[in-house]
Parts: C-alpha cells; sequence; structure tokens
C-alpha cells in the first residue's frame, strides 16, 4: 500500500470515528425522515396512482450496495416503461455510440427507458421520494453517495474503501457538484471526498443545494 493510500485510509478512519458519524447522524436521518413524512406520503401516493394507470407497479426497487457491502432494495416510483430491461437491450445493440456511453456511465442522456411522465419526476428528483423508507430502515441516509450496483462498485478502484464506510444517500456531493455534467471518475472523487469530510455542517449545505437543484429541475 503505498504512502497516499495509507494516508487516505488513516484520513477515512478519523472521519468514520467522529460522533457525528457515530451518533449524530442517524439521528439527524430519522427526526428529518419522521418530520417529513406526513408532507410527502401522500405526494408518493398521487405519483404512485399515476404511474400505475399503465398496469404496472408504480413503485420499482433496485437492488444496490450498501454501507459494508451489505445489499438492499432501493426504492423509486417507476419511471420506466414496463419492458425497460429488454427495450434497453435492444437499444444498445443497435445504437454503438449508446453501448459506449452506457459502459461508460452506467446511463443514457437519451433513454429510450424513460417515459414523459418519468423524464418529469427525474428531472424534480420526485422519483426518489420512496427513499425516504430506506432512510427510516437505516439502508440509507439523507446525504451520502448515491447507492450502485455490485457491478458499478469495481469502477471505484481503490476508493472502493470509502464507499463501502459510508451509507448511500437520497443526496451528495456529486448531485450539487454538477451532477449531469461530471464524469463516473469525478463522481467517485466527489464520492471519496464526502467520506474524508462528512460532517453535520456539510450534510446541512448539501441539502440547501439539493432543494435549488430541485428547483431548478436539473436531476437526471
Amino acid at each position: 500500500m503505498s504512502a497516499t493510500t495509507s494516508a487516505k485510509h488513516q484520513v477515512l478512519f478519523s472521519f468514520r470515528s467522529t460522533l457525528y458519524s457515530r451518533f449524530g447522524k442517524r439521528i439527524f436521518d430519522l427526526l428529518l425522515a419522521l418530520l417529513l413524512l406526513p408532507v410527502i406520503s401522500p405526494v408518493i401516493l398521487m405519483l404512485w396512482l399515476i404511474v400505475s394507470c399503465d398496469g404496472g407497479s408504480g413503485f420499482f426497487g433496485h437492488t444496490r450496495t450498501g454501507r459494508n457491502g451489505q445489499e438492499f432494495r432501493c426504492w423509486k416510483i417507476r419511471s420506466m416503461v414496463l419492458d425497460a430491461e429488454l427495450t434497453l437491450k435492444d437499444h444498445l445493440a443497435s445504437e454503438p455510440v449508446a453501448a459506449r456511453e452506457w459502459l461508460r456511465n452506467f446511463k443514457l442522456v437519451d433513454d429510450p427507458r424513460i417515459t414523459k411522465f418519468g423524464s418529469f419526476i427525474r428531472k424534480t428528483s420526485l422519483d426518489e421520494l420512496p427513499q425516504i423508507l430506506n432512510v427510516l430502515k437505516g439502508e440509507m441516509s439523507f446525504v451520502g453517495p448515491r447507492p450502485v450496483t455490485q457491478r458499478e462498485l469495481r469502477k471505484y478502484g481503490l476508493s472502493r474503501s470509502a464507499y463501502l464506510a459510508t451509507t448511500p444517500g437520497i443526496t451528495g456531493l456529486w448531485q450539487v457538484s454538477g451532477r449531469n455534467s461530471a464524469s463516473y471518475d469525478e463522481r467517485v472523487e466527489f464520492d471519496t471526498r464526502y467520506a474524508q469530510r462528512k460532517s453535520f455542517a456539510l450534510d446541512l449545505w448539501i441539502i440547501s443545494q439539493t432543494a435549488t437543484a430541485v428547483l431548478k429541475q436539473t436531476g437526471q
């Protein structure tokens, strides 16, 4: 292990051992979730009813990797067509440029799976409201790295330990620091930086910046 890598791990351990990291962050998550739940529950129900009109489920749960490598179901309001996986497979097979984009970022700027209503709830981040249930269960935090799949986790390289040491979040440093334009490597850098510097003040700043981003509809 190089001196740089060793120093990084020492910094990570130091920040994980703060009082806020050990106890305060979880308490803050629970209090904020309980405060918001009565407000957003009717919104979640309304969105679920709208999306369910096509005969499919209004919710979509995808397996993600959380803290310490524990897998969990990350919940969203479904924003895609019913046969999303087949649609993606056919699209990538016929569009080499899109296939390269998918391999690079695991995202598509022009995603054929997303419905018109799905595009709206993604831009406003309304599709992520059900993740408050993940927060209540302790699988996610309000602030942290976005939860990734096992396949995506490989792209973190030496920074994998930083991701696994931090509870995934509904929002994070990446989302408020150029989410739509940042490369995946930059996303990993943001997640690592957050793991090193997480604090109550930083979480409050990220939440305030997220609210601004939602109002500007910069989600994706």
